[in-house]
């Protein structure tokens, strides 16, 4: 599947989530998370598309969760975080984390970029507001609508550009997808 046909339905609101684990902990997140998360968001509204490990951080999980509309978010998220996956492993999850809050909520800047060509790693870059590199296959700036579901804080610091790529910039960090990723 093309990384723009998993936004088809999804492009409109998306979060960039950058947790920081405990040490050692990142692989148990993983796993817990995609048992027990993955189909609940998804079964809410939520469309989950990017899981992935970072190479230079061994304790950072890296994903993505798409929305059609803020309201349609706010939803979502009620409908999970009220829910019974979340209220029967929100403490083992919680335990493996030191920060959830480092998360962008995003819009795409420009539709219909090129696919990403295959590999392992992808890039990620976060800047201040910049038009994307010829080589981004993604591209977004924050989304400047309030965030309607205060119980996920998201960063306020912006505005930002961010695109994925499969070239590495100074700015970029690169992940590896997990099983559950639709992004190789």
């Amino acid at each position: 599947m093309a990384f723009s046909e998993l936004f088809s339905e999804f492009e409109t609101v998306v979060e960039l989530r950058r947790y920081t684990l405990h040490p050692g902990r990142r692989d148990e997140l993983i796993e817990l998370f995609e048992r027990e998360f993955v189909e609940p968001q998804e079964a809410a509204g939520a469309h989950l598309f990017g899981l992935f490990r970072s190479r230079a951080s061994p304790d950072e999980f890296v994903w993505l969760r798409g929305f059609r509309t803020m309201s349609e978010r706010k939803a979502a998220l009620e409908e999970f975080y009220f829910g019974p996956a979340w209220k029967a492993h929100r403490s083992a999850a919680n335990e493996t984390m030191l920060d959830s809050d480092n998360v962008l909520l995003l819009r795409p800047v420009r539709r219909g970029l090129a696919s990403p060509p295959p590999g392992t790693g992808v890039h990620v870059t976060v800047s201040p507001p910049a038009p994307p590199p010829e080589s981004a296959f993604a591209a977004f700036e924050t989304e400047p609508a309030p965030n309607d579901f205060p119980q996920l804080p998201v960063r306020m610091d912006g505005p930002f550009s961010v695109w994925f790529s499969r070239v590495a910039s100074p700015a970029s960090f690169e992940l590896v997808p997990t099983s559950r990723s639709l992004i190789r």
